[in-house]
């Protein structure tokens, strides 16, 4: 799990790790939306293309997220998808199917 400050968390604190559930899936999706084109060393062909489809005036970028977000290892559809743009901070939020059952996603991407 992603928290408060953007860390990972892999247990909730009581010696119980989060594997085989849609908290994990949602984890990959958020760090996958986070990682830009070129920004992993070892593959500087993933990533979301923020400044190359993204970024910029009349871009499609719900096309390109949610194309990110069905890209994810253990997504199986989007059930809803909804964003919006507020003091330059592109809010999405989404309900994900994934291999272990539907499971909320409520991110805000551009800031720090």
């Amino acid at each position: 799990m992603i928290d408060q400050q953007d860390d990972i968390n892999t247990h909730d604190w009581t010696g119980n790790f989060f594997s085989n559930s849609g908290e994990v899936v949602i984890q990959q999706v958020y760090t996958r939306l986070n990682l830009w084109v070129g920004e992993w060393f070892m593959n500087t062909a993933d990533g979301t293309p923020w400044t190359q489809d993204i970024l910029g005036k009349n871009t499609n970028y719900d096309l390109e997220i949610k194309s990110r977000i069905l890209g994810t290892a253990g997504v199986t559809s989007l059930q809803s998808y909804t964003s919006f743009i507020s003091n330059r901070l592109l809010n999405v939020s989404a309900l994900i199917n994934t291999q272990y059952g539907t499971a909320p996603l409520n991110i805000t991407l551009g800031g720090n």
